[in-house]
């Protein structure tokens, strides 16, 4: 049935057809309420987010004596640590540690992700210390063997100054992905390793461990001595963390 020019909004309504004033209305409601929507989201998100999961056992109570090792804090500079902390890290340690056997000296960083698991991303060697006037002489896939008899995949990074400088650094470099080792920045860098761990759990994670010294005896040595220490102050795969049982830590030196 046709309806002439001229019928008002009721004939049309009963026509079934809805005059455009009220689709642009309806549109701009949606849009109004959809940008609200986002906005009350987006801010709860962040909160949840921006609050850092709280390791059982903080990482500051890591011995500085372990074995041969005495270790000291390492300073971080102060915007350096805001960066860490606002974009990725919900704990970290950093110490040097010297072998009171001999002359061996190397650097520990410890980092963990778990309320952004995948921040860490990009933070790695080939990438931070080019940035820092290092030149990137190689890399290569290796592995150690801890003293637990764990066999720990890791990358060996080297390093040098340009003259006048001539300093030259390698790098032992492994990640613990929910409990378990890899050396592989794509086990994390999906979808899921970059969504937000919202629900707060301390078993879905990425640490970051790094060890730096002169020489590459120093960091395997080193490794070897402290990776499975390492590995208790973070949940294991059934989200136990075996730190929290410790009791013969005191003053700071594991007996």
């Amino acid at each position: 049935m046709k309806y002439p020019i001229g019928n008002n909004y009721s004939v049309r309504a009963a026509a079934g057809k809805t005059p455009a004033w009220f689709i642009w209305i309806l549109a701009v409601v949606l849009l109004v309420s959809a940008g609200v929507t986002y906005r009350v989201l987006a801010s709860h998100l962040q909160l949840v987010v921006g609050s850092p999961i709280i390791l059982p056992v903080s990482l500051s109570t890591f011995p500085t004596q372990i074995s041969n090792w005495v270790g000291e804090q390492l300073h971080i500079p102060t915007t350096t640590r805001e960066y860490m902390e606002k974009n990725f890290a919900d704990d970290f340690l950093s110490r040097r540690y010297s072998n009171n056997t001999g002359n061996d000296w190397a650097d520990l960083y410890v980092v963990y992700c778990s309320s952004k698991p995948a921040g860490i991303l990009g933070h790695q060697p080939r990438v931070c210390y080019p940035g820092h006037g290092w030149i990137h002489d190689g890399t290569e896939l290796s592995n150690f063997i801890s003293r637990d008899g764990r066999r720990v995949p890791c990358l060996i990074h080297r390093f040098h100054k340009p003259a006048p400088i001539h300093d030259q650094i390698v790098i032992l470099n492994f990640y613990i992905l929910n409990g378990r080792f890899t050396t592989d920045e794509s086990d994390f860098s999906g979808l899921l390793g970059r969504r937000p761990n919202i629900a707060g759990d301390l078993a879905r994670y990425v640490a970051q461990v790094q060890i730096s010294s002169v020489l590459e005896n120093s960091v395997r040595t080193m490794a070897k001595d402290i990776t499975d220490l390492i590995l208790d102050y973070f949940p294991d795969e059934n989200g136990k963390v075996r730190a929290v049982e410790y009791n013969n830590l005191k003053d700071g030196v594991l007996k």
